[in-house]
């Protein structure tokens, strides 16, 4: 018999189309790309081709406010109490009436910044922190202003604190006679440089009526007996330890004068009382004695 002999063997080489998608299989970002971006692009292209249905849309958007309102209602975000800490009763209640807040309301309903804007808006609060406690309670920790002296305007007397701030206004003088007491136009913005000189001319303290803002520009320290200091625009607290160290010499704050001018540094000047003025006159001859009056 004659034997069939087999077929050659034959070779098949890949493809052109098969060798690149080799290649590119062999590539790390075409595999990420396949195997994470093919699905997120099929999934957004879906989820486009879902919302663009007016219907749904609206659909979906009230299903997140559903679920927003739901969660902000919860009791444990409702705040019931308001809590004021570091201030005096009458301003506490002045700190809640003016937070004005419609309680129980959800936490999430209440603007902290706006609520603490509010509260530092009053005279006698210097700064306030505000925050939602466990508990339902919405906590106010307050700095009050301190009152350092009274300013007397035209129609009114108002405390200040240190900086000029005004804190809050009295009925009269007596109600604080422990605070020193400041006038004139401007004297509120010259609160500190007031507190100067009154430190200053501590001394004279027991003596002291007040200081008077003249032109805006300089003080006068008013004296009991109608006494006047008239101190320069320019440091007037070195005027002041001046005329202290004069009258420690001279004893010149005991004697019959009106007014002391320290404007001109290098040439105090003293103003006598009418009275010391016509005993001058007399001893210098001027005036005819008392007794042939």
């Amino acid at each position: 018999m004659q034997q069939i002999g087999r077929a050659p063997r034959r070779e098949i080489a890949p493809s052109r189309w098969s060798y690149r998608m080799q290649r590119l299989w062999l590539t790390p970002l075409f595999r990420v790309l396949f195997r994470v971006g093919l699905p997120v692009f099929v999934l957004f292209g879906a989820i486009a081709l879902y919302l663009q249905d007016d219907q749904r849309r609206a659909h979906l958007a009230q299903v997140f406010v559903d679920l927003r309102e739901d969660f902000q209602a919860r009791p444990e975000f409702r705040v019931s109490l308001i809590a004021v800490d570091g201030a005096a009763p009458e301003l506490a209640e002045a700190i809640r009436a003016r937070l004005d807040l419609a309680l129980p309301q959800s936490s999430f309903d209440i603007d902290l910044e706006a609520a603490r804007n509010r509260v530092e808006a009053l005279d006698a609060v210097e700064t306030a922190q505000i925050k939602v406690r466990t508990g339902g309670v919405l906590q106010v920790d307050i700095i009050e202003r301190t009152p350092v002296m009274l300013w007397r305007t035209e129609d009114r007397i108002d405390m200040l604190d240190a900086g000029g701030h005004r804190v809050a206004s009295l009925a009269a003088r007596s109600d604080r006679p422990d605070l020193p007491l400041i006038a004139g136009e401007g004297a509120d913005k010259a609160a500190a440089e007031a507190m100067a000189v009154l430190a200053a001319a501590s001394p004279l303290e027991g003596r002291i009526r007040g200081l008077v803002r003249i032109s805006d520009r300089r003080w006068d320290i008013v004296l009991d007996r109608d006494q006047r200091i008239m101190l320069p625009a320019e440091n007037p607290v070195a005027a002041v330890e001046r005329l202290l160290v004069l009258d420690q010499a001279q004893d010149i704050m005991a004697r019959d004068v009106a007014a002391i001018d320290l404007r001109i540094a290098a040439r105090p000047v003293l103003r006598l009382t009418p009275y010391a003025q016509l005993q001058l006159r007399r001893a210098q001859g001027l005036e005819p004695p008392e007794s042939d009056l």
